[in-house]
C-alpha cells in the first residue's frame, strides 16, 4: 500500500491527527506526512489542516476493501473469479489485460485512484481519489469479437439494476454507454476486447460511478453531472456498491454469453433516457435528426429520420434537438 492510501486509512474515522502521530504510525517523518498530504490534495482529495490539531477529512471515508464485497457478495462469492482492490493504478481496464488470459476470466479490479482513467474515443475520466466507484471485471466468450457487439448495452442494464438495488431512484441510460441520473451524467461504462474474429475473445468491462466529486474536481467537469452524494443524500456504501454490481455484471455477462444482446433489449429501451425523443447524431457522417426508436440486435441506436426512413447508428455523438433541448442539455458521450 502507498502512504497516500496508508494515511487515507488513518483518516478514514473522520478525527484529526497530527502530522506526528500519522508519522509515527507509518514510520516516516512530519515532512514526509505533509508531502503525501498536499499530493492528496492536489488529487482532489479535500483534506483539512488545522495548525496545532493536524489533518482531517472533508466527510466520512470507508476505504475498499477484499474481505467486506466478499461478506456483501455472500454466497454469490463463488460467482467471481477473485477481487483485487488496489490503492492505485493507470486504469482498472488496462490492470487485467495486463494479465494471462487463462485467469482474467471472473476477476474483479477495483481501484481507489486511477492516474489515466479513459473514457470513450480517448477523453480521460475525472474521478476524485478515494472517493467514487472504479471497477473492472474480465470475461471470456467462446465466439469471436462480432459475437460480443452490443456487450456495453447490456452491461448498462446490469448498472442501472445494481443502482436501483441499491435504492437510486431515477437512473437510466444515454447511448451507448453512459448513465444518468436526472439528465445528469452519473457515470460510464467501457469495454476493452481482445482476441479474434472467429474466436475465442477476452471483453474487460469496466464501471465508473460518481460517488462524491470534490469541489476541485467538479470545476473541471464539462458537462451536467451527479454523484451518488447527492443523489442519495448520505454517505455512500461503496463496497456494498461495488457487491452489487459485481452480481448484476455476472449475471448479465453470463446471460449475454449464452443468449446476446436480445434478452435485455426490451430492458435498455425502457431505460434509454432519450427513448422517443427527438435527437442530433454527430461525428458518424453527415449530421443526422430524428427520433429514437431504440436499438436494434446489434446495439446500434435506431432513428427515424424527417422523411420517415429508419437508421441505424453505430457510432456517434448523440445529443437533444428541438423541444427537448430545454428539458435535458447535450451531454457528451464518454466511459469509465
Amino acid at each position: 500500500m502507498s502512504m497516500r492510501g496508508a494515511i487515507m486509512r488513518i483518516l478514514s474515522d473522520g478525527s484529526f491527527h497530527s502530522g506526528t502521530d500519522i508519522g509515527n504510525l507509518l514510520g516516516v517523518t512530519r515532512a514526509a506526512v505533509s508531502k503525501a498530504v498536499g499530493t492528496l490534495i492536489a488529487s482532489g482529495v479535500e483534506i483539512h489542516r488545522v495548525a496545532g490539531r493536524g489533518y482531517r477529512l472533508e466527510g466520512a471515508f470507508e476505504p475498499l476493501d477484499g474481505d467486506r464485497i466478499q461478506a456483501c457478495l455472500g454466497t454469490d462469492a463463488a460467482m467471481v473469479g477473485g477481487v483485487q482492490v488496489c490503492d492505485e493504478v493507470d486504469s482498472t481496464n488496462l490492470e487485467l489485460l495486463r494479465m494471462p488470459a487463462v485467469g482474467v476470466c471472473g476477476q474483479v479490479c477495483i481501484a481507489e485512484s486511477q492516474r489515466s482513467g479513459r473514457g470513450r474515443r480517448g477523453r480521460s475520466w475525472t474521478a476524485t481519489p478515494y472517493a467514487n466507484l472504479m471497477l473492472s471485471i474480465g470475461w471470456c466468450f467462446g465466439e469471436g469479437l462480432p459475437a460480443v457487439a452490443g456487450l456495453s448495452l447490456a452491461a448498462g442494464v446490469a448498472a442501472v439494476r445494481a443502482l436501483r438495488e441499491f435504492g437510486v431512484d431515477g437512473a437510466g441510460l444515454k447511448w451507448p454507454n453512459d448513465l444518468l441520473w436526472d439528465g445528469r451524467k452519473l457515470g460510464g461504462l467501457l469495454i476493452d476486447l481482445r482476441g479474434e474474429a472467429s474466436g475465442p475473445c477476452l471483453a474487460v468491462t469496466g464501471i465508473g460511478i460518481n460517488v462524491r466529486i470534490s469541489e476541485q474536481d467538479a470545476a473541471g467537469i464539462d458537462q451536467p453531472w451527479a454523484d451518488l452524494h447527492e443523489v442519495l443524500g448520505t454517505t455512500v456504501d461503496r463496497n456494498r456498491l461495488a457487491a452489487l454490481v459485481m452480481r448484476e455484471f455476472v449475471v448479465t455477462l453470463q446471460r449475454f454469453g449464452r443468449d446476446g444482446l436480445e434478452p435485455f433489449r426490451d430492458e435498455w429501451n425502457r431505460s434509454h433516457c432519450y427513448q422517443g425523443r427527438r435527437v442530433r447524431l454527430t461525428g458518424a457522417g453527415p449530421v443526422s435528426e430524428g427520433v429514437v426508436e431504440g436499438i436494434d440486435a446489434a446495439g446500434a441506436l435506431l432513428v427515424r429520420d424527417d422523411e420517415g426512413g429508419l437508421r441505424a447508428f453505430h457510432s456517434g455523438e448523440v445529443s437533444l434537438r428541438g423541444a427537448d433541448r430545454a428539458a435535458t442539455p447535450d451531454l457528451p458521450l464518454s466511459g469509465a
